[in-house]
């Protein structure tokens, strides 16, 4: 099946090896970094694929930028759209020295601009045969699974975004729209770091099965990328 897909986030880490994987498999993808200039990676990907591989710059808290992108579009239909881009914040902060303008930061690229942009290209994933939105979560936005504290800013803000797709799902239910959010597990990337357990591959190549299996009944559900539940 000739799919398309739509990734943001894709200049490193998880969002690059994305763009790799569904390229080399025969999707048409499109792929989005704030800063392609210095996405060496991305761009040297875009030229081993260049029937497959489209590059947009896009900076997901800007709306002109989405809307830029979606009239760039023009009439191609996503039957995938994985929000993955993100940012953690500044590590070790304790609750007496939070800031509210860099929550107020992370919350901005974590929640609210997967949320917006999803807004604006729903109508084509609808259009599509896979009709998959995928938001790329984490197991420290699981209130459950919180046994250390800390991380105020990175863990509300990864609450918050599965709050906000449930109720989309919600919504949506019945549509044919399918809605999940997923853990990659801890990749060895910029954020993760190089004590992290798994390789953006091996993260990468779970994310996607999951993806490729998800029922319309998993729709709403918070997945490891080795396709177990997690806890809210």
């Amino acid at each position: 099946m000739t799919a398309t897909v739509l990734i943001t986030g894709c200049g490193r880490g998880i969002g690059l090896e994305l763009a790799y994987q569904y390229a080399r498999d025969g999707w048409q993808v499109h792929a989005c970094a704030r800063d392609l200039e210095r996405a060496e990676a991305l761009r040297a990907l875009a030229a081993g694929y260049p029937e497959q591989v489209s590059l947009h710059a896009l900076d997901i808290t800007r709306d002109g930028q989405i809307t830029a992108l979606n009239r760039v579009l023009g009439d191609t239909v996503l039957d995938l759209l994985i929000n993955n881009a993100g940012c953690y914040g500044p590590h070790g902060v304790q609750f007496t020295h939070l800031d509210r303008e860099i929550w107020r930061q992370v919350l901005e690229v974590n929640t609210l601009s997967p949320l917006m942009l999803t807004q604006a290209l729903l109508p084509r994933v609808a259009a599509g045969k896979v009709r998959t939105i995928a938001f790329l979560s984490s197991k420290v936005g699981s209130i459950t699974d919180n046994q250390s504290g800390g991380s105020y800013y990175y863990r509300s803000s990864k609450t918050a975004l599965n709050q906000a797709v449930k109720s989309l799902s919600m919504d949506y239910h019945g549509s044919g729209l399918k809605f999940v959010m997923l853990h990659p597990g801890w990749v060895q990337t910029d954020m993760g770091g190089p004590n992290a357990l798994i390789s953006p591959e091996e993260s990468v190549t779970g994310l996607r099965q999951v993806i490729a299996n998800l029922t319309p009944e998993q729709s709403g559900s918070f997945l490891n990328y080795d396709g177990s539940e997690i806890p809210w």
